[in-house]
C-alpha cells in the first residue's frame, strides 16, 4: 500500500527523532564516561602527588629530627669533655699541691732518712743486681751514706744475694727535685726512678679512682670497682 507524502515525511522525522535521541544519549554516554575517567585520574594524581608531599616532608622531617640528635649528641659530648677537663685540672691541682708539700718530707732528718733508706731498699729489689749505682741530691749525699749499710743489709737478708752499691758523688739530681734516689745498672741501662716526685705520680696513678670518688662522688656508670 503505497504511502502519501504526509506519511513519508511523518516516519522520516520520526526516525530522525530517533537517531538525534540515541545520538544525544551515546553523547551523554561518552561524556559520563570521560567526566568519570577524568575523575579518576585526576584523583589518581592527586593522591601521587600528596604522597609525594607527604614523603618529602616525611624525610625532611626525619633530617630535623636526626639534625637535631646529632646535635644533641656534640652538645653532650662537649658538656662531658667540659666537665672531664675540670675534673681533670682539679687532680692535677691536687697533684701540684701535694707536689709543693714533698719538701716537707726532708724537714724532719731522721724521718727523711727512713724515706731514702725505704727508697733504697725497694730499688735494690727492684733491679736484683750485683753492681748498683745510686744517684741523689747533692744535699742528701750524706744522709744516703748513713743509711747505705742498713738498706744493703736489709736486701742480703731477704735475697741472700750479695750487691755492691756505690753512691755518684759526681753526677747529683736535679736541684729541682724534692729528694730521693735513682738506681743504675748495667752502665746505666738500667734505672729504678725511686724520686719522691716518681713514688708521688705513681701513688696519683694508683689511687686515681678514689681520689676522683673522694672528690667528685662515685661515678654512676661504674660497674665494676676492681
Amino acid at each position: 500500500m503505497a504511502l502519501n507524502d504526509a506519511e513519508v515525511k511523518k516516519q522520516i522525522e520520526h526516525m530522525m527523532a530517533f537517531i538525534e535521541q540515541e545520538a544525544k544519549e551515546k553523547a551523554e554516554e561518552i561524556d559520563a564516561k570521560a567526566e568519570e575517567e577524568f575523575n579518576i585520574e585526576k584523583g589518581r594524581l592527586v593522591q601521587q602527588e600528596r604522597l609525594k608531599i607527604m614523603n618529602y616532608y616525611e624525610r625532611k622531617e626525619k633530617q630535623v629530627e636526626l639534625q637535631k640528635k646529632i646535635q644533641r649528641s656534640n652538645l653532650l659530648n662537649q658538656s662531658r669533655l667540659k666537665l672531664l677537663k675540670a675534673q681533670d685540672d682539679q687532680v692535677k691541682g691536687i697533684q701540684e699541691e701535694c707536689g709543693e708539700k714533698l719538701g716537707t718530707v726532708t724537714q724532719d732528718p731522721s724521718k727523711y732518712k727512713q724515706v731514702l733508706k725505704g727508697l733504697i731498699s725497694q730499688g735494690l729489689f727492684q733491679l736484683l743486681e750485683s753492681k748498683v749505682t745510686i744517684r741523689c741530691r747533692q744535699k742528701d749525699l750524706d744522709s744516703v751514706k748513713s743509711v747505705l749499710g742498713d738498706a744493703i743489709e736489709d736486701y742480703k737478708n731477704s735475697t741472700k744475694k750479695s750487691t755492691e752499691v756505690t753512691v755518684d758523688e759526681q753526677n747529683f739530681l736535679s736541684q729541682e727535685c724534692s729528694g730521693g734516689v735513682e738506681l743504675l745498672a748495667a752502665g746505666g741501662k738500667i734505672k729504678v726512678v725511686n724520686t719522691l716526685e716518681s713514688r708521688l705520680d705513681m701513688m696519683m696513678r694508683q689511687m686515681m679512682p678514689e681520689i676522683r670518688e673522694l672528690v667528685f662522688g662515685r661515678n654512676k656508670g661504674r660497674h665494676f670497682m676492681e
